[in-house]
């Protein structure tokens, strides 16, 4: 088991934000489907390999498909590969064994697909997916939503996919309808949900991937907690949710400048605030170390699809900043913190989740005394480099 020791320092200076693994996951099934092309940067994570690995095993025809952790991949690939008629076996490894298949055990089948699964990888599925009117619930995952689309376009008719309940996460579908557009792909959105012409072609085009914001904010909230941090290589027009990290912080009292592709944080005085995390739901661990910080009570909600991702991420949290000193407190769908003490080091719990370990990095540069993190190389999932950017920025990480 890998630990990350962490003793009290200031991040300052400037650092460029790693491509984002949301675009890379859309870019690089829509450059697959369109048969050629680039997509890069990519970082080098256990996500990226999912994703790069299954397409390049569709590529050579082979019958198992491994998704390691990445609920993206899964979600993505299952109806990608339905499209394409292939008869094959999905199968994954830790945490993403216990997250469910629900939507697609009941669209499939009913879309000339037979699925072999207990609800859970591994998924044997055959048959070529039809095109047709898809009723799945906006209220489970958008990952969904965005395989739905990829795939259905790539059906012979035209396709509508009817939200039953609200959408939450729209912003990773909006993402997903960007990308595609990128490629020469075209969404409708509707009352009803999403509109999808058949038989369209994905143009072949190399792919940039832009900055990811949801990374970026683990070092601005550094920043606005102590010191002064820039990223750089953002998109300030970026369709991502977690753009949202910036007027978050404002809400916060922080002090945020940005431009079209840098934002900088600076040490700032902090008081609660209430935030709706149904759009932003994998900021919630780096916000609610902010709102330990800050004076007075912060309350997240609209949350409670976090006890499905890695881990249970609101206990997760929770368990950890009462271990530091914290008042917090579990609520349905979110967290209560009432915030502004000092926090105090501590052996901290990572449960094998990579925004977990980072967040509380990042709680542990202004903690009293050593923090020590376990399951600290589960960052390998999404941000390996994040301990490198760390410590280059002046932080005083050491990863056992």
């Amino acid at each position: 088991m890998s630990v990350v020791e962490i003793e009290n320092s200031i991040l300052t200076g400037e650092i460029v934000a790693p491509p984002s693994k949301s675009a890379a996951h859309r870019a690089l099934v829509c450059s697959f489907l369109a048969g050629g092309g680039t997509v890069k940067p990519i970082i080098d994570s256990n996500d990226m390999r999912a994703t790069v690995g299954v397409i390049r095993a569709l590529k050579n025809d082979e019958k198992e498909l491994n998704c390691i952790e990445s609920g993206s991949t899964m979600r993505f690939m299952i109806p990608v590969a339905a499209a394409l008629g292939k008869e094959v076996t999905f199968v994954g490894e830790g945490s993403l064994l216990s997250r469910t298949l629900g939507e697609y055990m009941t669209l499939l089948p009913q879309h000339n697909v037979k699925v072999k699964s207990d609800g859970f990888l591994p998924l044997e599925i055959s048959g070529k997916l039809t095109n047709g009117s898809y009723e799945v619930n906006g209220d489970v995952s958008s990952q969904y939503i965005t395989g739905l689309l990829m795939a259905l376009a790539n059906t012979d008719g035209d396709s509508a996919v009817i939200l039953k309940t609200p959408l939450q996460s729209k912003p990773y579908v909006d993402m997903t309808i960007k990308v595609m557009a990128d490629f020469g792909v075209h969404i409708t959105e509707t009352d009803f949900g999403y509109l999808i012409h058949g038989n369209q072609k994905f143009r072949q085009l190399d792919y940039t991937v832009e900055g990811d914001w949801s990374q970026a904010a683990f070092f601005l909230v550094a920043g606005a907690l102590g010191g002064r941090v820039m990223v750089k290589g953002l998109d300030i027009n970026s369709t991502q949710g977690d753009k949202e990290i910036l007027q978050v912080l404002k809400r916060f009292g922080a002090k945020v400048v940005f431009d079209d592709t840098t934002a900088t944080a600076e040490k700032s005085k902090l008081v609660g605030t209430d935030i709706n995390a149904e759009n932003i739901p994998d900021l919630v661990p780096v916000l609610a170390v902010l709102a330990a910080f800050a004076k007075g009570k912060t309350v997240i909600y609209g949350a409670e699809r976090l006890r499905y991702k890695e881990s249970n991420r609101i206990e997760s949290v929770v368990t950890n900043l009462k271990l530091m000193g914290v008042d917090a407190e579990e609520t349905a769908d979110g967290i209560i913190i009432n915030g502004g003490n000092r926090l105090t080091g501590n052996a901290l719990k990572g449960f094998n989740d990579h925004r977990i370990v980072m967040a509380f990095s990042v709680a542990a540069l202004f903690a009293d005394g050593k923090t020590t993190i376990d399951d600290a190389m589960s960052i390998n999932k999404s941000y390996p480099d994040f301990f490198e950017d760390y410590n280059m920025l002046g932080g005083r990480a050491n990863v056992l």
